[in-house]
């Protein structure tokens, strides 16, 4: 492998028109996030019963990609994939930009965002809420280490592989939060089940993955800099691995919960009932955001194209906003078992199912969230080296040959 320059990314027209667009979007949120705060939840979709609306499944979906776009440099660090190294400064700034916005739009929900200082300090360690808090801070701390051994001059090999690692590990144990906030509750059917950490994990895969490639894709033509097209053939097809992973999983979760008996009514509801769940499951879970990506980027490899790879991203990040919305949003809709084997009617919706639809104020809050992921990663490139100059094939493998 060819010694890595690193430099600072000059701004062009290009990527100021971009910092524009994002910023506008930023301040959008801002204005949703007041008039939320002016008149109340009520002018937002959410509701006594489905308390977690589309805010919280771009956030979840960021802070999840988040952990995902730390892949790319695990795999030079901790597995010894050296053609990944010169990626790996990015990878990192990027997984820490992915979280702040997701927890910029957490926050920003919460109806009182004074309360996050409750929260930072009286912790109670029963609450996995609690312990993602320290998660989510330790991301930062540790990703942030990670990339400052990076950048050292005179840093040793197994110096990074250290840090890598204990990034990589904790990472881990990040999503698993994420994934066992659903997977403990066990008030709602459509949340409990342990294979929710593990199916966490795997969509971090999938969606950090295509966030990067999105990103390294669109940075580096506008940068001036080369961007290999055989080392995007790559990234898809481990993109594809992934996509059929996820799908893989959710079967199984769906698959056990059928054979479940306490669950049965609620797989009937997200898989059959012709609803607006059932339709996002089929069409937009498993057909656009799994199957159709997966076979753009496992077929074989003179056929794959840059477009192809790029295009197959998109739909797995539409795809898992989708996944997660049903997730989500589902199983807050489908109703409560308060007293099983009973029938409950009341005047409270018990027994009903719930309604959502979400607002243009919820809307914006969620892109908010990715528009300054977008801007963070912006900022770090033009202040700190850490885009490589190229990544020409031939410079980071030799025997590849470039389609």
């Amino acid at each position: 492998m060819a010694h890595t320059e690193y430099r600072e990314v000059t701004p062009t027209p290009a990527i100021w028109l971009i910092a524009i667009i994002a910023g506008a979007f930023v301040a959008a949120a801002g204005l949703a996030v007041l008039y939320i705060e002016e008149h109340g939840h009520i002018v937002t979709g959410m509701t006594n019963q489905i308390v977690w609306g589309l805010p919280h499944v771009f956030a979840i979906f960021l802070i999840v990609a988040a952990s995902g776009a730390l892949n790319v440099a695990s795999i030079a660090s901790v597995f010894g994939k050296i053609e990944n190294k010169p990626m790996a400064r990015y990878s990192g700034l990027l997984s820490i930009a992915l979280l702040a916005g997701g927890l910029g739009v957490l926050v920003l929900d919460l109806g009182h965002p004074d309360r996050l200082i409750v929260a930072m300090t009286t912790y109670n360690f029963k609450s996995i809420f609690a312990w993602n808090v320290i998660l989510y801070n330790g991301f930062f701390v540790i990703v942030g280490a990670y990339i400052f051994v990076q950048m050292l001059r005179n840093a040793s090999p197994k110096l990074v592989r250290s840090v890598g690692t204990a990034a990589f590990v904790w990472r881990l144990a990040l999503t698993t939060g994420t994934g066992s906030i659903f997977g403990w509750l066990v008030a709602r059917p459509g949340y409990d089940a342990a294979i929710m950490a593990p199916l966490f994990i795997i969509m971090s895969f999938s969606f950090g993955l295509a966030f990067f490639i999105l990103v390294l894709g669109t940075t580096f033509p506008l940068t001036g800099r080369f961007i290999g097209g055989n080392l995007i053939k790559r990234l898809g097809r481990l993109l594809g691995v992934f996509a059929l992973a996820v799908l893989y999983f959710s079967a199984v979760r769906h698959l056990t919960n059928l054979y479940v008996a306490e669950h049965g009514d609620f797989e009937r509801f997200i898989l059959f009932s012709g609803n607006i769940y059932s339709k996002l499951f089929w069409f937009g879970q498993v057909l656009m955001g799994g199957l159709i990506p997966a076979v753009m980027l496992l077929r074989p490899a003179e056929k794959t194209t840059r477009k192809w790879v790029y295009l197959a991203s998109i739909l797995i990040i539409l795809g898992g906003l989708i996944h997660l919305y049903v997730i989500i949003i589902g199983g807050q809709a489908f109703p409560l078992e308060i007293f099983p084997m009973y029938e409950v009617s009341s005047s409270f919706f018990d027994g009903a199912v719930n309604e959502y639809s979400p607002t243009i104020y919820e809307l914006a809050l969620g892109l908010g969230g990715i528009a300054l992921a977008v801007l963070i990663a912006g900022i770090g490139v033009v202040a700190l080296r850490i885009l490589p100059m190229t990544l020409c094939d031939e410079d980071i493998d030799p025997e590849a040959v470039d389609f």
